[in-house]
């Protein structure tokens, strides 16, 4: 199939706005996050304590959750945390920024390891937030199961990303009968895991990349895999299967 086959599909004529939650129990810093982000092309939900918004993001799909480190009832960790280990939760997968007026170089590491995309000093600037609405217009719940532009951009022609493809879906079969195995051992996980992201990476498989991320960065700052993000990994994992043998 040639490259042009790939690509016949047009672009959608406009995307949504993304969609970002805001949970922050001080208003000047809750109304500036919120109109920021407005400004910058994004619909805003705003919350005022940490339940709030682990209710909001239960039940609804958000592009990108901004987090307060501290907050009443839950803090950021707490809610990303809960959210994660949540397999109902609507936004389960969601990129998330943690907030706060103080980090140290120590906090920040351990958000990131916790999960977090970016950790966010206030007070900002308004540019500051602009790279925000570009994650959030990046995030999962607009991730296809394979992208063919960005496959064809790492391997180079169509013929070589079939032929990947072909490898990835031998692959993935093998590993969805060992998956059980690997979440028992997180260690043994984590190696295989990265290995996964780079053949995805090679092959657009986008959502199962976005997933192997989850998944890693979990097992990574816990030590352990819960029980949600290991069935929304097997989810995806399937579902792409399916995907590669169409």
């Amino acid at each position: 199939m040639s490259t042009a086959a790939f690509l016949r599909q047009p672009p959608p004529a406009s995307l949504p706005l993304p969609y970002v939650l805001v949970a922050d129990d001080d208003p000047a810093s809750r109304r500036f996050l919120g109109d920021g982000l407005r400004a910058l092309g994004a619909q805003v939900h705003e919350c005022a304590d940490g339940q709030l918004a682990l209710a909001r993001a239960a039940i609804e799909t958000f592009d990108l959750l901004l987090l307060d480190c501290r907050m009443p009832g839950a803090g950021a960790r707490d809610v990303l945390a809960a959210l994660r280990a949540d397999a109902q939760a609507r936004s389960a997968d969601t990129p998330a920024v943690a907030t706060s007026a103080e980090v140290s170089s120590e906090d920040r590491q351990q958000l990131l390891a916790a999960g977090f995309s970016e950790v966010l000093l206030k007070p900002c600037e308004l540019e500051a937030l602009r790279p925000l609405v570009t994650l959030a217009r990046n995030s999962g719940r607009h991730t296809p199961l394979l992208d063919d532009a960005a496959g064809l951009v790492s391997s180079g022609d169509a013929g070589t990303m079939q032929a990947l493809r072909g490898l990835l879906r031998e692959e993935l079969a093998t590993l969805l009968k060992e998956l059980d195995l690997f979440c028992r051992e997180p260690s043994r996980l984590i190696d295989r895991l990265h290995r996964l992201r780079s053949a995805c990476g090679f092959c657009g498989a986008a959502a199962l990349a976005l997933q192997a991320t989850h998944l890693q960065r979990q097992a990574e700052a816990d030590g352990s895999v819960g029980e949600g993000a290991q069935e929304r990994f097997r989810q995806t994992l399937v579902a792409t299967l399916a995907a590669l043998d169409r």
